[in-house]
Parts: structure tokens; sequence; C-alpha cells
């Protein structure tokens, strides 16, 4: 399961409503790359692919294809705004390191 604070969950909603295009929910992928092996992507999505897993929470539907939901499964999202930036953090438990700016991990 991926879990959304209510933080992520409002920043999600934000984004869906703003969108000048049709979203019904959030992808999320992990792909090779980053400065630690893997790296997480995340935009919005009109639907579901047919590989993909949906998990809704609060209102909110995430997309996660079969691939990326094993380096997913029991990871919290959050959303932070702090004085360097605003953005999506992620706590995964199956990350064995992850790079300094957050958004990779192996």
């Amino acid at each position: 399961m991926i879990n959304l604070t209510n933080s992520a969950v409002n920043a999600v909603k934000g984004a869906i409503s703003m969108s000048p295009q049709p979203a019904s929910g959030l992808r999320i992928m992990v792909e090779a790359g980053g400065c630690a092996g893997f790296k997480y992507m995340m935009g919005l999505a009109d639907e579901p692919k047919p590989e993909d897993t949906v998990i809704e929470h609060d209102g909110v539907k995430l997309f996660v294809d079969n691939k990326s939901h094993e380096h997913l499964a029991g990871t919290t999202i959050d959303f932070v705004v702090a004085l360097e930036g605003s953005g999506f953090t992620f706590d995964n438990p199956n990350a064995m390191s992850s790079c300094s700016c957050g958004k990779s991990f192996g």
C-alpha cells in the first residue's frame, strides 16, 4: 500500500483542479536513473493504463504500474512547504540508500 499524508492529498487535489488538461489522478512511477539508481516520477493522468494498480486515498486516485508498485510498497508520500522549496517527499522503506535531493534511491 502507498500512503499519502493530508498535505500530499491537498497538493494533488489542488493540482488536479488547476490542470489545463483533464486529470483524474496521479501517476507514480519508478525508473532507472538518478544519483542512487532509481528515481521517482510523478505526473497527473486522465486514466489508468491496463497494467496499473489504482489506489484511492481520501478521494485521490494513484495510478501505479506493477513494476513500480513493488519498489513503492509501504511508501508514504508527503508534500512539504519549506523556505528552500516545496515539493513531494518519499519515505520509502524499500530504499537501501537515497541521494541528498530525496528524488532518487537505491
